[in-house]
């Protein structure tokens, strides 16, 4: 059997903020309630398809910022970056991949996401000590792999 080649899933997700300070959450069937975003599509830059994925789980446009954070989901070869974000217009509505959607203050957005890697991922975003950071790690049950700053 010929080798193949690696194949990795390319997602983001952004950390959105409102002008009160306030984090968009939404809310999946697998994993409760997260940062919006998704995986991009073939063709699509990191901050077309994010925008793109936000829009469509809670749709809202906001304007992108700095990349904070990179995760590795070694389980399900997926890559995700994870960036600042700022609320810009429309309103929090839910989609069929995304029933619930809310804005939460930090500790409350801290409660509500629990998934282990999600939960990490944000508690250190919301650290943000203006590096980027890295954390590789595998599902079931959560294992951190790989953690620094790059």
């Amino acid at each position: 059997m010929p080798d193949s080649p690696p194949r990795h899933i390319v997602a983001a997700s952004a950390l959105i903020r409102n002008h009160k300070g306030e984090i968009a959450l939404v809310k999946t069937e697998r994993r409760g309630w997260e940062l919006p975003g998704g995986q991009i599509e073939l063709g699509e830059t990191l901050p077309d398809g994010l925008q793109r994925e936000i829009f469509e789980e809670c749709g809202i446009e906001v304007e992108l910022g700095r990349l904070m954070h990179v995760r590795s989901n070694l389980s399900a070869s997926i890559v995700i970056f994870l960036f600042q974000a700022t609320y810009v217009s429309g309103e929090l509505r839910p989609s069929d991949e995304t029933p619930e959607v809310r804005w939460a203050d930090s500790e409350t957005a801290l409660r509500l996401v629990t998934h282990p890697a999600l939960h990490r991922n944000l508690r250190a975003l919301l650290r943000d000590d203006a590096q980027v950071r890295y954390d590789a790690y595998q599902n079931r049950p959560f294992v951190l792999v790989d953690t620094r700053a790059i």
